[in-house]
């Protein structure tokens, strides 16, 4: 049954064991995100923080930050179950292109009930307050940072060309009661509406839901190709189709069941020097000019919460929905790439920095073709660093990929260094949103690849005796069944 509203979510976290509740007094600057700093890295519970000095609306972080509560959020036993239900989809047509898929899902057998349908009146037109953004709990999260931020809003945009709407989440820096930072990166959906606007003038509408369901909090974050709705992955996900709300001011649809929206405006020849922010690179991202949300009319349920993360070096709330999107977006990649067997992306990579993919080998120069396939893929151009392992290596098992890359590689015939497009908040490249990406090629050598030299075989005993040896364990003196090989898996 799918979570009606952000309530009902808290209600399964609390059933769970999964929520704790703070009733101390607590301050919104940098107080907050300290003990969520603290709890995340101890990967502890969600937290509700019920009295927030300056403010009438409790606080919720933390409530994505592990695995378990991921799961909970997309009411699946496995992170993988929803990747493989949309592999299943796109086997149903596999003729299609990647987009021609995901355009076409609603087409397919069961996925037009996810589409979102429209109510009257949302459960966030309960009260009417005044339009001043300073009564929100927005956190400043460290010490440096250009001032509070509303961490975890779900934009909500409209498409003047084709109608289509978007959901995004954007950091947003309060700037005062009326304006805030509309942190709109260069590579990003938001960005290209936004410009697309520039070119009509005027003003652009824009909505700002903060508390959904968590699918469609998720749904915001997914790496959805553009014109694709990212309310029809919510409904997807969750089962049930979103329930979404004309705008008081616009045509902007949003989420019915949100905590809180923000109606206003982009003012489309305004920029303001944003930033600087502590980012989930663990640095803080530098000051730069972005566009400005005038706030109009601000609505809230009775007795809202209020949804916030906190971000920095992982791991964080984000390392676990990122790694959501991993599992969930694995079918898409492999639907355009079929080479590719499994992927990891390691949380100390941010997910745009580092990506180990394991594949079946059958040529010569095949994993700098599924490296070139991935930096051609929609957010994958970020990947400074993409590694090709073997299908039987684990790519999740961190100590045997840096093993075989270890050992498997000749610097001048297997490191690839390309130019292309980076992410905004690359510190490293001298340019911005522009340097090098590095492949590192860790498979067997074919002697087509310039290795004429015999590839030895991994060092393994018969499976016969391994067997023989775990049924005997006990007889040695051991308590379990064998020698403990850590494995960091996606799910768990």
């Amino acid at each position: 049954m799918a979570y009606k509203d952000l309530r009902a979510f808290l209600a399964a976290l609390e059933g769970a064991g999964q929520l704790h509740r703070i009733d101390a007094a607590v301050d919104s600057y940098l107080e907050i995100a300290e003990i969520t700093d603290r709890v995340s890295k101890r990967l502890g519970p969600a937290l509700l923080f019920t009295r927030v000095k300056g403010s009438a609306f409790p606080v919720l972080t933390n409530a994505f930050g592990s695995y378990r509560r991921m799961e909970l959020a997309l009411e699946t036993d496995s992170l993988d179950a929803p990747g493989e239900k949309i592999r299943r989809l796109l086997g149903a047509e596999n003729y299609l292109t990647l987009v021609d898929k995901l355009k076409a899902l609603p087409r397919l057998a069961g996925l037009a009930a996810c589409l979102p349908v429209p109510a009257a009146r949302g459960a966030w037109q309960e009260i009417e307050a005044a339009p001043d953004l300073t009564q929100l709990p927005a956190l400043q999260c460290w010490p440096e940072d250009g001032g509070r931020y509303l961490t975890l809003p779900v934009v909500c945009t409209m498409d003047p060309e084709t109608g289509a709407q978007n959901y995004g989440v954007y950091r947003m820096q309060v700037f005062g009661r009326r304006t805030a930072g509309m942190h709109w990166h260069l590579h990003k959906d938001g960005r290209s509406i936004y410009e697309k606007y520039k070119k009509l003038g005027g003003r652009m509408p824009v909505s700002v839901a903060v508390g959904c369901d968590p699918a469609v909090t998720y749904a915001a974050t997914a790496p959805l190709p553009p014109g694709v709705d990212e309310m029809l992955l919510a409904g997807f996900l969750r089962g049930r189709p979103v329930s979404m709300t004309k705008s008081v001011l616009s045509d902007v649809r949003v989420p019915a069941n949100c905590e809180f929206l923000l109606e206003g405006y982009v003012d489309l020849d305004e920029l303001r020097e944003e930033g600087p922010f502590g980012d989930h690179t663990g640095y803080y991202s530098e000051k730069a000019p972005y566009p400005v949300f005038h706030l109009k009319r601000l609505f809230h349920r009775a007795d809202p919460i209020y949804q916030a993360t906190l971000v920095g070096r992982p791991p964080m709330e984000d390392c676990y929905m990122a790694k959501a999107t991993e599992r969930i977006f694995l079918p898409f990649l492999q639907a355009v790439c079929p080479d590719i067997r499994d992927m990891d992306l390691p949380i100390e990579g941010v997910f745009h920095n580092c990506a180990v993919v394991s594949i079946r080998k059958r040529y010569p120069g095949q994993a700098a073709k599924v490296m070139h396939a991935l930096w051609g893929l929609g957010q994958m151009m970020y990947q400074k660093l993409i590694v090709v392992v073997d299908e039987d290596v684990d790519p999740h098992n961190r100590s045997e990929v840096l093993w075989r890359v270890f050992n498997n590689i000749d610097p001048s015939r297997d490191l690839l260094i390309t130019p292309g497009p980076l992410d905004a908040l690359d510190h490293a490249s001298p340019t911005r949103h522009f340097g090098s990406r590095m492949g590192v090629d860790a498979t067997r050598k074919l002697p087509e690849e310039g290795h004429p030299r015999p590839w030895p075989a991994d060092l393994s005993r018969p499976a016969e005796l391994q067997r023989l040896v775990r049924e005997r364990w006990g007889e040695y003196g051991f308590q379990s069944g064998g020698p403990v090989v850590r494995k960091v898996r996606p799910n768990r």
